[in-house]
């Protein structure tokens, strides 16, 4: 059985992104899939990597659990807001404190001339489900969707995550009712795909 983690980015629970997950995970078991859910703001832990990679900190429990459900799921659903182009700081603060060397990746100096690495997530698949007040195509030709390239580029896939896919849902801002409901059920029908 197919087992799916979807991980909520948004620091507050009354959001479209909490909406937009429950309806994956409703689809997703009413598909029978496995599910199970991470949900950032609800973690204890220090978002800050205070020293970078010259002194490790410790591991807090919740993001030890979090490490252990990121590796034995099959597809990761990465649910987010996008704040001025970018991941929230909640977010961006949970990678910086999971995605480790030795946890989620090495460097391998056998690989591209010494600058390689092996990711540890290899044979798993994800998909990034953001929201923003951008136009997407705005997002995309004006700005090369920062957002997706660090989530997408530079930390599943560095770290062996693929296929990563991107579904993005803009402008949030004066979106109608029946626009948001339309949403709801893309992310519903993801679900029961597992997709």
């Amino acid at each position: 059985m197919k087992k799916i983690l979807l991980i909520d980015g948004h620091p507050d629970e009354t959001r479209l992104t909490s909406v937009l997950m429950s309806a994956y995970r409703s689809g997703a078991e009413e598909a029978g899939y496995q599910v199970s859910q991470i949900v950032i703001r609800d973690l204890a832990f220090e978002p800050n990597l205070r020293f970078g990679y010259k002194q490790r900190l410790e591991l807090e429990p919740d993001l030890l659990a979090a490490i252990d459900a990121m590796k034995a799921c099959d597809h990761m659903v990465w649910v987010h807001p996008v704040w001025w182009g970018g991941l929230p700081a909640l977010l961006k603060g949970f990678i910086d404190r999971t995605f480790l060397p030795s946890t989620m990746f090495d460097y391998n100096e056998a690989k591209l001339g010494g600058m390689g690495w092996d990711g540890y997530l290899e044979g798993k698949t994800a998909r990034i489900i953001a929201t923003m007040d951008t136009p997407k195509i705005l997002y995309r030709l004006l700005y090369t969707a920062p957002s997706v390239n660090q989530l997408k580029k530079t930390t599943l896939e560095f770290c062996g995550v693929k296929p990563v896919k991107v579904t993005q849902f803009a402008p949030v801002k004066g979106s109608t009712q029946a626009k948001r409901e339309h949403w709801v059920k893309t992310v519903h029908e993801l679900g029961t795909k597992g997709a």
